[in-house]
C-alpha cells in the first residue's frame, strides 16, 4: 500500500495521462498495486468511460 502522499501523486499522473489523451493501458503500476487504483481513478476524471456506452433510445 502507498502512503497518502504516493497516492496523491498517482491520482494526479493518472488525471494528467488523461488530458494528454494516452490510453488507460499507460498506467506504470501493476495490477496488485494500490497506487494503479488511485492512477485510474484520476484517469477517468478526465476521460469518462461514458464515452464507450452504448447509448440507449429516449423513451418519453
Amino acid at each position: 500500500m502507498g502512503t497518502r502522499e504516493q497516492i496523491v501523486k498517482a491520482a494526479t499522473a493518472g488525471r494528467e495521462a488523461g488530458e494528454r489523451g494516452e490510453p488507460p493501458t499507460a498506467c506504470p503500476y501493476p495490477s496488485t498495486s494500490t497506487l494503479r487504483t488511485a492512477w485510474i481513478r484520476g484517469y477517468a476524471t478526465t476521460r469518462p468511460l461514458s464515452s464507450f456506452a452504448v447509448p440507449f433510445a429516449r423513451q418519453e
